[in-house]
C-alpha cells in the first residue's frame, strides 16, 4: 500500500474507532427543565459506549514498581498529547471531548495512581509523585517530547511535570487551575467544601450519597450515565487513597507557597481554561496562577463549570486545537 494510501486507511479506522465510542445522540437524557447554553442547544448531548472505551486500556509496568493504566491512541505518528483527568477520575474523564480533538494528534490518555485501573499503593500521593509516573510511562512508551494537558488536580500535575521535564513538554494546558489561595486573602468558607465532606466519608462508598452527586454535578447538563459511572468508578476508590490525594497531592494547608515556588519554571506555552461558575477553582485563586504565568493565554466559559469540557466538549476541544496547532 503506498504512504499515503496507508495514511488515509489509517484516517478511516480512527473515523470508524471514534464512532463506535460515540454513537447517536439521545436527547432524552437531557430534562425537559434544563437550561441549555447556547452550545448545547447547537448540539444536544451524544450518548457514549463506555464499555467500548474502558476495554481500551493496557497497562505498563514502571521503574518505580507502580503500574500506570493508559489509552495511546489516534494517530500513532501524530503529535504526542498527554491527558491527565482530575482527582477521583480516570481516562474516561477525556471521552466526550475526544470526537472533535483533532484528528492528527497521538492522544494518550492516563489514569494517574490511585484511580482507575491503575496500581494504588500505600503511598506516595505528592504531586511529583503523579508527575514522575507520567514521565517514566512517556520513557516506556519512547515519547520524547508531548503536549500536556490536565484537569484540576491533572492540570497540578501537569504544571509539575512542564515544571521538572521542560525538554519533553511542547505545550500546556491547564484546565480547572489553580495557582493557590493568596496568604494576604481573608479566608472564607467556599461555596462547596468538597474537603471536609471527603474527610467525613466511610467505606464502602455509596455512588449515589447526596456528596457523591454533589461532586459531580455541573451547572448544564451532562450525559447521565456518563456521570454514574463516574461516581461508581470513584466508589471503589480506597478511601486511603481519597485522602492520601487530599492531604499530599492538593497539600490544601500549604497550597499557594508550594504552587506559587515552583511556577517560575514552566516555561513552554500555556493555555489556561475555566468555566466562569467554577465552584472549587474560584476567581482568587486563578488570579494567582494568572499572575504567575502573565505570558499565558486564557479562556474563560461563561455559565460553565469545574468540568467545561464535559458541558461544551466540543467548544474546548476547538480552544485546545488551535492552542497546540500554534
Amino acid at each position: 500500500m503506498p504512504p499515503r494510501a496507508r495514511h488515509d486507511h489509517r484516517r478511516v479506522l480512527l473515523h470508524i474507532l471514534l464512532c463506535s465510542l460515540v454513537l447517536t445522540t439521545d436527547r432524552q437524557m437531557m430534562p425537559a427543565s434544563a437550561a441549555a447554553s447556547p452550545a448545547q442547544a447547537a448540539k444536544p448531548p451524544v450518548k457514549i459506549d463506555l464499555d467500548a472505551f474502558e476495554a481500551r486500556k493496557t497497562t505498563l509496568a514502571l521503574p518505580n514498581s507502580e503500574t500506570l493504566a493508559y489509552i495511546d491512541m489516534g494517530n500513532p505518528s501524530g503529535a504526542p498529547v498527554v491527558l491527565i483527568h482530575g482527582y477521583t477520575d480516570n481516562a474516561r474523564d477525556w471521552l466526550p471531548m475526544l470526537p472533535y480533538l483533532s484528528d492528527g494528534l497521538r492522544l494518550i490518555l492516563v489514569d494517574i495512581r490511585g484511580h482507575g485501573k491503575s496500581s494504588k499503593p500505600e503511598c506516595c500521593y505528592s504531586r511529583l509523585d503523579f508527575a514522575y509516573d507520567i514521565k517514566l510511562l512517556l520513557d516506556g512508551i519512547g515519547v520524547k517530547k508531548a503536549d500536556i494537558v490536565g484537569h484540576s488536580l491533572g492540570s497540578i500535575i501537569a504544571q509539575t511535570f512542564a515544571e521538572n521535564w521542560p525538554d519533553m513538554t511542547a505545550h500546556v494546558v491547564l484546565i480547572a487551575s489553580t495557582g493557590g489561595h493568596p496568604p494576604s486573602a481573608a479566608p472564607r468558607a467556599p461555596p462547596f467544601d468538597f474537603a471536609t465532606e471527603i474527610r467525613n466519608l466511610k467505606e464502602p462508598i455509596d455512588p449515589d450519597s447526596p456528596f457523591m452527586i454533589a461532586w459531580w454535578d455541573s451547572p448544564t447538563t451532562v450525559d447521565a450515565e456518563f456521570i454514574r459511572r463516574q461516581r461508581q468508578d470513584a466508589a471503589r476508590i480506597p478511601l486511603r487513597v481519597w485522602l492520601a490525594v487530599l492531604d499530599q497531592g492538593l497539600s490544601p494547608d500549604n497550597d499557594y507557597a508550594d504552587l506559587q515556588r515552583t511556577l517560575p519554571r514552566l516555561r513552554a506555552p500555556t493555555l489556561l481554561i475555566w468555566g466562569s461558575k467554577d465552584p472549587i477553582m474560584e476567581e482568587p485563586v486563578r488570579q494567582t496562577l494568572r499572575r504567575a504565568l502573565p505570558h499565558a493565554k486564557v479562556r474563560i466559559f461563561d455559565g460553565l463549570g469545574h468540568n467545561p469540557f464535559w458541558e461544551d466538549p466540543q467548544g474546548v476541544a476547538t480552544v485546545v486545537n488551535a492552542f497546540l496547532a500554534s
